[in-house]
């Protein structure tokens, strides 16, 4: 039987996070920005975390993507749409309105820029695993266990590391002329308006910041040889920046005077905007990539192998595990089968399982938590000739589903006393019925927000914990809470078994 639907408790007298227009906006007003996979997007925001209805804008855009695992965007072009879309959400507002500026951005990501502050290069993603040749060297070269605790990543192609090896490897003139080397919002905040500073979780995604000193680590320094002045000063996110370039203001007359928050990455945006801040409660984001993540105080002393904990502020720390691909997934799946009517694949998901299902590893750029193999490739094991479309579109969901079960088993071992899952992003509202798979697989509740764009909610929730610490948030809305059916509870373990069996026999031998 599919999960069980139960119904959510009556809302309170909180405002719901829903769209108001701007003469009902409750000042102060936050202009959030963000910076996805596959589009730039920005919003007005009021002092409730509200989104300001016509003052919403957007551009698509799409990684440079190669079989030899390029992954990457240009810089210049991601840093033009932001000014398209402030120039758009900004029109016509009174001078110095907005009280604060906010941004996140994918993480993690590379550029590297020269003397003049330009980029050298293009944006290099998380997805990109072109550094796989210089992640083994770093491997046997250093203790990866002492790295994961020291850092709390793992060495992998996803962090700078690799990368800063490949570089000088493939790029040695790009290399030298390098004196900079900044992620994505960082670049673009200083080409828009002279900020330069990196947010404390925005170098931790680097894979670079010791989590326990909260400064580059000086064993991976050396390894990569780049020094500690090639990186930006390093401030908590709530210390934004009020200097800016003149030019901004005249450029934008309502951001007169506003503060500017450094970039954080969407992934500690995305635990705010859903309300998941406290060490009980699991933000599972399913958009192009995936993650669980829980926000704890301090860190963990002991890192699980499988499981990163990036150090956010002087006191707080985001733990949890990434996927490259979920909503990747689907699209490749749109793209090279026979399409599949939705209500037919809506069924087919919500329905029991049935024998004769694919196995399907889903790792089309590589796989992050909780193996950290860079180089792996999808597997589909299982196909005969009765096998249809719908079937490997279930098969592949099965094997979203496990991948996230595979770093909640782990969370759980960091903090049993776990006692919520939230889910958001696209996928949940393009593909609802993955987050019943997902349910029965993790074998625990699903609560799902029916809102969208929470990463950009919570990156205003954030300035706006900073610029109103004392106000009151709108609640997120939520549909009804996804149970899992123990009755199927002996297929996922089965299915479970037969994911890590092939995952050694075909990932782990890479």
């Amino acid at each position: 039987m599919p999960a069980v639907t139960t119904p959510l408790p009556p809302p309170s007298d909180i405002p719901e996070a829903r769209g108001v227009p701007l003469e009902q906006a409750v000042e102060p007003l936050v202009l959030a920005m963000d910076i996805g996979s596959t589009s730039t997007r920005a919003c007005l925001y009021d002092a409730l975390a509200r989104p300001i209805r016509k003052r919403a804008a957007k551009a698509a855009h799409q990684f440079r993507e190669g079989a030899d695992g390029t992954a990457e965007i240009d810089a210049d072009a991601v840093t033009a749409e932001i000014a398209d879309v402030i120039t758009r959400v900004l029109a016509d507002l009174a001078p110095g309105s907005v009280r604060g500026v906010a941004m996140d951005t994918f993480a993690s990501s590379l550029v590297c820029v020269d003397a003049q502050g330009d980029a050298l290069t293009p944006c290099i993603t998380y997805a990109d695993s072109r550094s796989a040749p210089q992640l083994a060297q770093l491997r046997a070269e250093l203790d990866e266990s002492a790295v994961h605790q020291a850092v709390g990543a793992r060495l992998h192609t996803s962090y700078h590391a690799p990368r800063l090896l490949w570089l000088a490897r493939t790029r040695p003139e790009v290399l030298a002329r390098t004196v900079r080397f900044v992620s994505l919002g960082e670049y673009v905040y200083t080409r828009l308006a002279g900020v330069d500073a990196a947010a404390t979780s925005t170098m931790a995604w680097t894979g670079l910041l010791n989590r326990h000193t909260g400064d580059l680590d000086v064993d991976l320094l050396s390894a990569t040889g780049t020094r500690r002045e090639q990186f930006a000063q390093i401030v908590d996110a709530d210390s934004p920046v009020e200097a800016v370039s003149p030019e901004t203001g005249v450029r934008w007359p309502a951001l007169v005077g506003a503060l500017w928050f450094p970039a954080i990455p969407d992934g500690y945006a995305s635990n705010l905007g859903v309300g998941a801040t406290d060490a009980g409660t699991v933000a599972l984001s399913a958009a192009t990539s995936g993650a669980m993540r829980v926000i704890v105080p301090g860190t963990p002393e002991v890192l699980p192998t499988g499981l990163w904990a990036y150090r956010v502020s002087a006191s707080e720390s985001i733990v949890g595990g990434a996927l490259n691909d979920v909503g990747r997934v689907m699209t490749w799946l749109e793209s090279t089968l026979a399409p599949v009517e939705e209500r037919v694949l809506d069924v087919a998901l919500r329905g029991n399982p049935v024998p004769g299902i694919p196995l399907v590893l889903p790792f089309l750029t590589g796989e992050r938590a909780t193996g950290w193999a860079g180089n792996a490739r999808a597997v589909l094991t299982g196909v005969s000739s009765s096998t249809g479309a719908v079937d490997i579109w279930r098969g592949a969901v099965e094997g979203v589903a496990i991948s996230y079960e595979r770093i909640f088993e782990q969370l759980r071992s960091v903090n049993p006393d776990i006692h919520q899952v939230i889910a958001s992003g696209g996928v949940t509202q393009h593909y609802p019925a993955t987050m019943e798979v997902v349910a029965q697989a993790l074998g625990f509740p699903v609560r799902v927000v029916d809102v969208k764009r929470v990463t950009m909610r919570g990156t205003a929730v954030f300035a706006l914990s900073v610029l109103d610490p004392e106000g009151q948030r709108a609640t997120v809305p939520q549909s009804a809470t996804l149970q899992p059916d123990h009755a199927q509870k002996s297929y996922y373990a089965d299915l479970r078994a037969r994911f890590d069996a092939t995952y050694r026999d075909v990932v782990a031998e890479r």
